[in-house]
């Protein structure tokens, strides 16, 4: 299959190929917390976040099929997890037989792109292999979100999902 490049309506850049991974460097509770107080209140690694001691997120991955397409939308986000879930990940971080831990439970906390309301939807968080982050999958009934990962999206929508994605970050 031969690769399409893709230009952005906003800026007119040209891809090499349509840019499918996204993310979010924070969960959005990070942005509550003032600026002047997310060192001390804040302690964030690359795929963990706690909050206040109290409040404990993940970063995982949620794949969107694109269907009759080589490659799938990927964004790069965050889930709340339990404390006890929290410890337990963190227990089998370098650990091999993570993947054999039951998905964890846990609500998105992070906008995604053009679907409404995301913000602490259920989701749960399947383990992969060591240095991978978890697979989540979004599970909340009759949400958009939900029904596009359970049954693809087409090409065109994916490219106005990229569209918009890549207008907005223009927008900063």
């Amino acid at each position: 299959m031969t690769k399409q490049s893709f230009k952005c309506e906003c800026c007119g850049t040209v891809y090499d190929e349509m840019p499918l991974c996204f993310g979010s460097n924070y969960p959005d509770h990070y942005y509550s917390i003032p600026p002047d107080e997310r060192a001390t209140r804040i302690e964030l690694e690359k795929s963990l976040c706690v909050v206040d001691e109290q409040y404990f997120f993940h970063r995982g991955r949620l794949t969107i099929p694109i269907i009759n397409f080589h490659n799938s939308l990927y964004f790069d986000i965050w889930t709340s997890i339990s404390k006890e879930n929290f410890e337990l990940r963190m227990d089998y971080w370098d650990k091999p037989e993570r993947v054999n831990n039951n998905p964890y439970f846990g609500w998105l906390q992070n906008q995604i792109p053009t679907y409404e309301n995301t913000i602490n939807i259920k989701s749960k968080a399947v383990e992969h292999e060591c240095g991978a982050i978890p697979e989540i999958i979004i599970f909340e009934e009759n949400h958009p979100l939900t029904i596009d990962q359970k049954n693809g999206i087409s090409l065109e929508k994916a490219h106005k999902i990229v569209q918009s994605i890549l207008k907005e970050q223009h927008l900063k």
